[in-house]
């Protein structure tokens, strides 16, 4: 049997403030043409189909057009809940959808019920645990004394060994967690509990393969366990890696292989770093002209309407950072730096921290004017 693991879709998530829809529509439809290819009999996808847990309806669009056409190329497909998903709202329908080919697993209670996959070797048994909130899944599972993810997760891996030990098949484990030795990148959200959101891979014992599914970087932890990480990239951070999906190969024995397959670029992300004057000018940045970019600026004094001087020749530029070359020294605390200053001096120094200048006598003037005219509020 062959199975494509993917995870963190993330449809209907913006890239600093821009639409990727058409990108991870085009991104994601490739999986349909994977799938043929590679005659691939299941694909699953270990959590946050959804950004949100109340997407728009253009994302709902998008992601059933992806679905569908994956179903048409001749996968069933296997869904869990992230920590971005509204597993309930995921769960829709999730009866009447498994007659179609698409597994909904999002109910905690249910996490033990496995998909039952065939192929000429016999069954496989596919496992959809939803992420699981320790406070809130704790008390679902029965075991009030669990504590963070490693605790109810072990709960639910302790059921899910107890039914495979009744079927004695093929296994695969979809899972939505933070396992230790994984590598993080700036673009997940936290799912610290207690200041522990860590799971050790040994809880996992058992099975064929888990389907990992959170972070956002393809990633081996084990032969059996691993990262698929999101279609695109959704930080700066994650602007070298080349997003992927794993092909999973279980002969009659168990796990097989696994192989990588890289996911194509709709729009590849750079940083540039220089003045302002240097970033626009220097012709070798026409490379990354229909980048993503994100620009950090040195200018000693930190430029007037920056991003939209950049974006006349960087269509993409979405982030600016200022930081004036050689830095800063001697920071001090708010309270101290303005111990014994009048308002105008405090106001001055503020003007000159942001800007990396000092006011100019004319706008000296006006916050003359405006503390005097403050002054003669207060005392009327």
């Amino acid at each position: 049997m062959r199975l494509l693991h993917t995870s963190d879709w993330h449809v209907g998530r913006s890239f600093h403030g821009r639409d990727l829809l058409r990108e991870q529509e085009s991104v994601l439809s490739g999986l349909a043409e994977l799938v043929a290819a590679e005659r691939v009999d299941a694909v699953v996808v270990s959590g946050d189909l959804f950004d949100r847990a109340v997407p728009n309806a253009e994302a709902v669009a998008v992601c059933t057009r992806v679905l569908e056409r994956v179903r048409a190329a001749g996968a069933r497909v296997v869904v869990t809940p992230g920590n971005h998903d509204s597993a309930a709202r995921l769960g829709l329908f999730g009866g009447f959808a498994a007659a179609g080919g698409l597994h909904l697993r999002t109910r905690v209670a249910e996490l033990h019920v496995p998909v039952v996959l065939a192929d000429e070797a016999g069954p496989v048994a596919v496992y959809g645990i939803p992420y699981l909130e320790p406070e809130t899944a704790r008390h679902t599972l029965g075991v009030p004394d669990a504590r963070g993810h490693a605790g109810v997760l072990g709960e639910a891996m302790r059921r899910v060994r107890a039914d495979l030990a009744g079927r004695g098949v093929r296994s695969v484990v979809l899972a939505h967690a933070f396992v230790t030795g994984g590598e993080a990148s700036e673009s997940e959200r936290t799912i610290a509990v207690g200041g522990v959101q860590d799971v050790p891979g040994s809880v996992f014992a058992g099975v064929d393969y888990v389907a990992l599914g959170h972070l956002h970087g393809h990633q081996t932890l084990a032969e059996h366990l691993r990262y698929s990480g999101s279609p695109l990239a959704y930080s700066f951070s994650e602007a070298r890696q080349r997003k992927s999906v794993w092909l999973v190969e279980l002969s009659p024995e168990g796990l097989a292989g696994v192989e990588r397959r890289e996911l194509p670029v709709p729009r590849a992300l750079s940083t540039l770093a220089g003045s302002l004057e240097e970033v626009l000018r220097a012709p070798e940045h026409d490379a990354v002209a229909e980048h993503f970019l994100s620009v950090t600026l040195t200018d000693r004094v930190r430029p007037l309407d920056a991003l939209r001087r950049l974006q006349a020749r960087f269509p993409h530029a979405v982030h600016v950072e200022w930081r004036p070359e050689g830095g800063r020294t001697g920071e001090l605390r708010f309270a101290e730096r303005v111990r014994g200053r009048s308002d105008e001096e405090v106001a001055c120094c503020f003007l000159e921290d942001v800007r990396g200048e000092p006011p100019n006598p004319r706008e000296v003037a006006l916050l003359r004017e405006a503390f005097a005219a403050a002054a003669r509020e207060e005392a009327s």
